[in-house]
C-alpha cells in the first residue's frame, strides 16, 4: 500500500510539473517587440499612465468647484431643560422685579437644503487654466517616463545581443583550438611533439571553456535583466530575433552640432518648460485674490417645535432665502504682496534652471557625439585587430605544422587571438551604448 501512494505522489509531482512547464508562455521579440510590450507592461510606465488619469480627474474636480454646491441638513433636538430667561416684572405688573420665564418648547427638529453658485471668482478661472497645464504635466511626464524606459531597455537588449556574439566567438575558437589539440595528441604520441605542447594547448582550451561557461550564465542573466526591464515575469520564456550584425552603427549620426534649437527635441526641456507654466500662473492667482468675488445663495427649510415628541412633525414652520455674496479684499497686511514677490521669484528661478538645463544639453550632445566618434573608431581598429590575430594564428600553425615554427608561437597567437576578441567585444558594447547616448542626447527616443 505504501509503495502504490509512493508511485501515485510521483506520478502527480511529475503531471504538475509539467502542467508548469506548459503554462510557461514563450515570447519571440525584436527590439522594437520588447519596446512595445514594456509600453503596456512595466510598471513605471502603468504608475504614469495612471498620473494622467488622475490629471484628468484633477480638471473635472476643479470644474466641479464652478457648479452649482447643493446641501441638505436636518437636525433634532431634545431640551432636557428648556432655557430661562428673565423679563422685567413691569410686564406683570410687578415693578422692580424679574420674573423667571420659559422661551421655547421642549422638542425641536428641522430639515432644509441649501445651495451656492459661485459667480465670479479669478482664482477659479486661473485655477481652471492650471489645471489643464497640471495635466500637460503629467503627460509629459509620462513620455519622460516612456524615454528612460526605452534606454535601460534597448542597453539592457545590446547587452544580450553583446553576450550572444561573443559565445559564437568562444565556439569558433574552442572548435578549432580541439582540432589544433587533438592534433598536437596525435603528433605527441608519434614522437613528433613534446607534451608540453599538449599541456599549454590544453590551458588554454580550459581557459576558453571557463570564459564561454561563465559568458552563458552572463546571458541568462543578461535576458533576466531584460525582462526586468520589460516588465515581463521573469518566469517565463523570452528569445530575441535580431543580431549583432542587424544593428546600424552609421558614422553620419556623430555629424557636429549645427542647430542651435536641438535642446527643444528633449523632454525634459518641454517638461521644465511646462513647470514655468504652473508658476506663471501661481503668480496670476495670487493677483487674481485682489479682484472681488461673488457667489449666489439659497436656503429652503422647515422647522418644527413641539413639547410632545408624538406631535413634533405635526406642524412645520417653512422660511426660503436666496441672496447674493460679495466679498471685496481690502487689506491683509501686505501678506497677499509678498506672496506675488515670492512666486515671481518661483518664475525668475525657472528661467534659470531652463537655461543651464539648455547648456546642460547641449553639453550632453557634444559630449556624447565625441563618445560616440571614438566608440566608432575603436570598434573599427578592434575588429581589424581581432582579424590580424586570426591571420596571426593562421600563418603561425602552418608554420608550425610545416616544422618551421614553434608550438610556443601557436599558443601566444591564440592568446593574442583571444584578447583581441574580447577587446573587440567590449568596444562593440562600448560603441552601442554611445549609439542609445547619442539618441538620447537629441532627443530621437520619444
Amino acid at each position: 500500500m505504501r509503495y502504490i501512494f509512493s508511485l501515485l505522489c510521483v506520478v502527480l509531482s511529475v503531471f504538475v510539473a509539467n502542467a508548469q512547464q506548459v503554462a510557461v508562455e514563450t515570447h519571440t521579440f525584436n527590439l522594437q517587440d520588447c519596446i512595445n510590450y514594456a509600453y503596456e507592461h512595466q510598471d513605471s510606465l502603468k504608475n504614469a499612465r495612471l498620473d494622467v488619469e488622475s490629471a484628468k480627474y484633477k480638471v473635472k474636480e476643479t470644474i466641479g468647484i464652478g457648479l452649482p454646491q447643493v446641501s441638505g441638513t436636518a437636525n433634532l433636538q431634545d431640551y432636557l431643560k428648556v432655557p430661562t430667561t428673565l423679563l422685567p416684572g413691569e410686564f406683570f405688573n410687578q415693578p422692580g422685579t424679574y420674573i423667571p420665564v420659559k422661551f421655547g418648547v421642549k422638542y425641536q427638529s428641522s430639515v432644509g437644503v441649501n445651495i451656492n453658485q459661485l459667480i465670479f471668482d479669478g482664482s477659479y478661472l486661473v485655477g481652471l487654466q492650471a489645471s489643464k497645464t497640471y495635466t500637460e504635466l503629467s503627460t509629459r511626464n509620462y513620455n519622460r517616463t516612456k524615454v528612460q524606459a526605452t534606454v535601460a531597455l534597448t542597453k539592457a537588449y545590446y547587452q544580450v545581443l553583446v553576450n550572444d556574439e561573443q559565445i559564437k566567438l568562444l565556439d569558433a575558437n574552442i572548435s578549432q583550438l580541439k582540432q589544433q589539440l587533438n592534433e598536437t595528441s596525435q603528433m605527441n604520441k608519434q614522437g613528433f611533439v613534446e607534451k608540453i605542447d599538449v599541456d599549454r594547448l590544453t590551458v588554454l582550451l580550459n581557459n576558453l571553456m571557463t570564459t564561454r561557461s561563465n559568458t552563458v550564465r552572463l546571458l541568462a542573466l543578461g535576458y533576466q535583466m531584460l525582462k526586468f526591464q520589460m516588465g515581463m515575469p521573469i518566469e517565463e520564456q523570452l528569445i530575441v530575433t535580431d543580431k549583432i550584425g542587424t544593428v546600424q552603427l552609421d558614422p553620419a549620426a556623430a555629424v557636429a552640432m549645427t542647430d542651435s534649437t536641438a535642446y527643444k527635441n528633449r523632454v525634459e526641456y518641454s517638461l521644465l518648460e511646462t513647470s514655468r507654466k504652473l508658476n506663471e500662473l501661481n503668480v496670476k492667482r495670487l493677483k487674481s485674490q485682489y479682484l472681488p468675488s461673488l457667489a449666489a445663495f439659497g436656503t429652503s427649510s422647515y422647522s418644527f417645535q413641539n413639547n410632545n415628541f408624538g406631535d413634533l412633525y405635526d406642524r412645520k414652520f417653512p422660511t426660503s432665502i436666496v441672496g447674493l455674496q460679495l466679498n471685496i479684499p481690502i487689506f491683509k497686511g501686505f501678506q497677499q504682496k509678498y506672496r506675488i514677490k515670492q512666486a515671481e521669484i518661483e518664475v525668475k528661478k525657472s528661467d534659470n534652471i531652463l537655461d543651464m538645463l539648455k547648456n546642460g544639453i547641449n553639453l550632453q550632445i557634444e559630449s556624447s557625439r565625441i563618445m560616440y566618434t571614438n566608440g566608432l573608431e575603436s570598434l573599427n581598429n578592434q575588429k581589424q585587430n581581432m582579424d590580424l590575430a586570426r591571420e596571426v594564428l593562421r600563418v603561425t600553425r602552418i608554420k608550425y605544422e610545416q616544422g618551421v615554427g614553434s608550438n610556443i608561437e601557436v599558443t601566444q597567437a591564440q592568446t593574442q587571438l583571444q584578447e583581441s576578441e574580447n577587446n573587440y567585444i567590449q568596444a562593440l558594447y562600448t560603441a552601442l551604448i554611445s549609439k542609445v547616448d547619442l539618441d538620447t542626447a537629441y532627443g530621437n527616443i520619444k
